[in-house]
């Protein structure tokens, strides 16, 4: 693991107001922000997501700046996903339908002339970054800075052999950086154990 010039966190909240991180072993996950969450045609009430889409270019520019990785995790649904996933998961996203024509992989309804495709499927628009945030990946993905990650539960570290998991481990990230929407859920109640900090500023 290559190691560079350290970097020192400044004006952080609570009673530790600087942290020093390194970043070749630091990462910025990105979460579920996708059309799906965030798009007013699809989802109307996520003004606050959407407010911080701008802040969310910012802080991917930064950790670029910084030669911190950013890893954009989302929800990413194919067949073997919808065989593996558990009833309770299938129910939660079928709008109390408790029908599999309404849960992942449905075909959504056509909204203001746009054709979502398949409910959180791999490849549906639905299921693309939101705005301004799907070229930002580009880009990086372009340039190596950018990894994806689909996901096919609320956290992206639900078990030992995740993708994501793997992928911190095989490079030896240690201290993750959250963004996005829903973190409480989707990264934080995995079953790995990273140092997280609110970012800030990086000097």
């Amino acid at each position: 693991m290559n190691v560079t010039k350290p970097k020192t966190i400044k004006n952080m909240l609570g009673s530790r107001k600087t942290a020093i991180i390194e970043p070749s072993r630091s990462a910025l996950i990105m979460i579920d922000m996708q059309n799906y969450f965030l798009h007013p045609d699809l989802s109307p009430d996520a003004t606050a997501g959407r407010s911080i889409v701008n802040t969310t270019v910012r802080m991917v520019e930064s950790a670029r700046k910084s030669n911190m990785t950013t890893l954009w995790v989302n929800w990413g649904i194919d067949d073997f996903d919808l065989l593996t996933m558990p009833p309770s998961l299938l129910s939660d996203f079928s709008n109390g339908s408790n029908s599999m024509s309404e849960t992942f992989g449905s075909e959504m309804k056509t909204v203001n002339g746009i054709e979502p495709g398949r409910l959180l499927w791999r490849g549906a628009w639905n299921s693309e970054l939101y705005g301004p945030l799907k070229p930002l990946h580009a880009e990086g993905a372009r340039l190596g800075t950018d990894h994806w990650f689909h996901k096919n539960r609320q956290s992206g570290l639900w078990g030992a052999q995740t993708p994501l998991g793997l992928w911190l481990q095989e490079n030896q990230i240690t201290t993750l950086f959250l963004g996005g929407v829903n973190i409480d859920q989707c990264v934080v109640s995995g079953n790995m154990a990273f140092l997280m900090f609110t970012i800030c500023s990086l000097a």
